[in-house]
């Protein structure tokens, strides 16, 4: 028996020696800085663009959308199970008033307040953008909304999302959303943002 315990020690320390050695392969490395938005067609809910819907939310398939309304007033989502996407609009005119368009911004600026809403770049508007769980709209927890002027009307749109993917800036994704929803707004009724 005594013959083995050298053999049984000198064992042990290798076997320790190489369970105190740092492996580099388990090293962590940063993760990937997320991709960021760009504006290219096509589009959905004629807003925003597929692809930047499905970098954002992570949607998988078929995006199909149900549209309803008109230039001055309509809503439009991605009629899917999971409805990653609800983008509506408004504009003065048609039996809505300035104050109208106010009454609703106020109403939303209250909500998004309370549950820690950031304030839009001035470029964008009067606007919000805010995650809000557990309400009773939680269905689409992440909105940004936005009141801007567009030629010689005051308008409104709206963007609703179910879900952002791990890793993205829900925040600042959602604002680079309305960037290029007011932008394509503009483009296809004739009206420059911000004027």
């Amino acid at each position: 028996m005594s013959q083995f315990r050298p053999a049984i020690t000198v064992t042990a320390l290798v076997l320790l020696a190489t369970a105190c050695t740092p492996e580099k392969d388990l090293a962590s490395t940063p993760a990937p800085a997320p991709q960021p938005i760009t504006n290219s067609a096509p589009y959905i809910c004629m807003l925003v663009p597929e692809q930047a819907i499905r970098l954002v939310t992570g949607a998988r398939g078929p995006l199909a959308e149900k549209t309803s309304g008109n230039e001055n007033s309509g809503e439009c989502r991605t009629d899917t199970t999971s409805r990653p996407l609800k983008v509506g609009w408004l504009n003065t005119g048609d039996g809505t008033s300035h104050e109208h368009l106010d009454f609703l911004m106020e109403d939303r600026r209250r909500l998004y307040s309370r549950h820690g809403g950031v304030t839009l770049p001035a470029q964008l508007g009067d606007g919000l953008a805010a995650y809000l769980p557990n309400t009773p709209i939680a269905e689409q927890p992440y909105r940004v909304s936005a009141k801007f002027r567009c030629g010689s009307k005051d308008r409104m749109i709206d963007i609703y999302l179910a879900q952002v993917a791990k890793g993205r800036d829900a925040i600042q994704d959602m604002t680079e959303l309305m960037r290029i929803a007011q932008k394509r707004y503009g483009d296809l009724y004739d009206c420059t943002p911000g004027t």
